[in-house]
């Protein structure tokens, strides 16, 4: 195959802005599958139907007639969310040329522009596209205009199309030909990328690969730069709608290898390939570490689960690196694992899956966020749990992470999105207006401000039209204490929270009332107390259950009713020291659904 008639390309687009039904028009104008034959056939997980996004990233091979010449399509797609802001930028460093899918009804949003200030970082050559053009809301000219000023082109060259009623797709794939530049070789070393990989339970790892330079073969030995490990090629292939083996993958090509790898963790994305007889000196730039920022105690609400959660989540690992676990016991919950998630989408799309894919209910703690703590002694400890936080007279400083945050919202919203930032500890670093109508706001924030309700919030002053962006920018010292839930006398070690010391009481009061609501009422008086350190901060009450002692006294001496009512005030007292309080699942639920401004 000649490497001037191949294009690399992905599709940049907002979640819902009709990626995925656009690639299948892709797919039946190629002729790679039938027309109308089936939906959405690179997002193959129920959970990514339903949802409106992407969770794991795919790639497939088209073969196009342009001029009477053939073309080879690689279309990579990525995944949707800003949780996995770093498979996108690995998928979009695989490619030469971008394809930026704007809903004509909603406009850019916040996360389309980080990634498309991605692409441009990475080179890539980007067409503009404007999606649904034919339903009621849409306003294509006026968003031809938008994107054209974004990009420094003329409103020519942005196109209009609908996926789902299938117009304007052949000029896009024109479009793809004419603009989008074939690969090129830099070095003479073999060096592949890795965008992405997958276990398969009979083969082993099948790791995604994006060849820049010299050429794979079925039997070269090779090595991953970051682990230096060395592994023999069984299989080597294109993507098809299937899996198509060949001989070799030259320089510019998309395709998988199979080579014997047990784990994912092995073969990990941003990662270069090279030859182990031949090495390069060269690796491909961008490879990082996938990082938790959101870490959460998972229990099953049945304790006779607890080995088929374990092995859940180890085959869940199979296929998601970025996923950590270990043990952890709770006083209340009993034996779970304490795991670590890229950010609450992907923490919800896990609970999600192992509960369809595992049958198991599980039940997750308050969400907490890395912390770093400087001792007196000079220690210095990152803990994850609140339960891990040493004593206050022990600790000198303590520092959270704070994420760089934009915040994309129609001009008339300003004021409730300074306001909500305000409460939130935001600090704004700039403004920049878009257009006439919308502006681009850019803040830091503290991880833990963000991490509840804030995206709902931000929906709710904005009547919906905001989005919103964020990655990790440093862990800078704070004011921040733990705070312990305390029911009848009992610490609940799972529903602790560390929080900024201003907000300590009104995030304590908040919890309180919403464990009020679904505690169940006992025979004895219920105290439900936050506190820090021995000190109570907030307090609700939970009264007792009234039973009518006194209802078998139809007559007779006062005395013999005042005789059984401190009988039973006798054994409220008791039972208070020795009962004790049925916390149920709806309980930590409740925590999570506590207002947090």
């Amino acid at each position: 195959m000649k490497k001037e008639h191949i294009r690399n390309f992905c599709i940049i687009a907002h979640i819902d802005h009709g990626k995925s039904t656009l690639a299948d028009r892709f797919l039946e104008h190629t002729h790679t599958i039938e027309m109308h034959t089936v939906d959405q056939i690179l997002d193959d997980m129920d959970l990514e139907r339903e949802r409106g996004i992407t969770i794991k990233a795919h790639a497939i091979r088209m073969k196009y007639n342009y001029k009477d010449k053939e073309y080879t399509f690689n279309l990579i797609d990525t995944p949707g969310h800003v949780d996995f802001s770093y498979e996108v930028s690995r998928s979009i460093a695989a490619c030469e040329g971008a394809i930026l899918l704007v809903d004509a009804s909603q406009g850019i949003e916040a996360q389309t522009l980080s990634n498309l200030y991605m692409a441009v970082e990475n080179n890539l050559e980007i067409i503009p596209a404007v999606n649904k053009i034919d339903i009621p809301a849409a306003e294509p000219d006026e968003l031809k205009e938008e994107l054209a000023e974004l990009l420094g082109v003329s409103e020519d060259e942005v196109l209009l199309v609908s996926a789902k009623e299938d117009i304007g797709i052949d000029k896009l794939l024109d479009a793809i030909v004419e603009e989008i530049s074939a690969p090129l070789s830099k070095y003479s070393e073999t060096r592949a990328l890795i965008f992405d990989s997958q276990y398969n339970q009979y083969r082993g790892v099948v790791v995604y690969i994006r060849v820049f330079d010299g050429a794979l073969h079925k039997g070269d030995k090779i090595k991953f730069f970051s682990t230096d490990n060395i592994f023999e090629i069984e299989d080597i292939g294109h993507f098809g709608l299937k899996m198509e083996p060949c001989e070799k993958l030259m320089a510019g090509e998309v395709g998988y290898i199979i080579a014997g790898v047990k784990q994912v963790r092995e073969a990990k994305v941003g990662d270069t390939i090279t030859l182990a007889d031949n090495p390069t000196s060269h690796p491909l730039k961008g490879f990082k570490h996938p990082k938790p920022m959101v870490f959460s105690g998972i229990f099953p609400m049945d304790g006779a689960n607890y080995n088929n959660l374990r092995d859940a989540l180890a085959k869940f690992q199979l296929n998601d690196t970025s996923l950590v676990y270990e043990p952890e016991n709770s006083l209340i919950l009993g034996f779970g694992f304490r795991c670590g998630f890229l950010g609450l989408l992907h923490l919800e799309i896990f609970k999600e899956r192992i509960n369809r894919e595992y049958g198991i209910s599980i039940i997750s703690t308050t969400p907490s966020v890395e912390f770093i703590i400087k001792k007196k002694n000079g220690d210095e400890i990152t803990i994850d749990n609140p339960a891990q936080m040493p004593e206050q007279v022990e600790i000198e400083s303590i520092k959270e992470p704070i994420m760089d945050c934009e915040i994309l919202v129609p001009t008339e919203y300003i004021g409730n999105i300074m306001k909500l930032a305000q409460e939130r500890r935001g600090v704004q670093k700039n403004m920049e207006y878009i257009d006439k109508k919308r502006v681009s706001i850019h803040y830091e924030f503290p991880l833990i401000e963000i991490l509840f309700d804030f995206y709902d919030k931000l929906k709710s002053v904005s009547r919906g039209y905001a989005s919103f962006d964020y990655e990790y920018r440093e862990h800078r010292i704070a004011d921040v204490q733990k705070v312990d839930i305390i029911v009848n006398g009992e610490k609940v070690d799972a529903m602790s929270f560390i929080v900024h010391s201003d907000k300590a009481y009104s995030w304590g009061k908040s919890i309180t009332e919403e464990l009020k609501k679904v505690i169940p009422k006992h025979l004895f008086k219920i105290a439900i107390q936050a506190a820090v350190g021995n000190q109570v901060i907030a307090r609700s009450t939970i009264n007792a259950l009234r039973k009518d002692v006194t209802a078998k006294c139809y007559g007779g001496d006062i005395t013999r009713k005042r005789k059984l009512l401190e009988k039973q005030k006798k054994g409220k007292k008791r039972m208070k020291e020795v009962g004790n309080v049925s916390i149920p699942q709806e309980a930590f639920l409740a925590v999570l659904k506590a207002d947090r401004s």
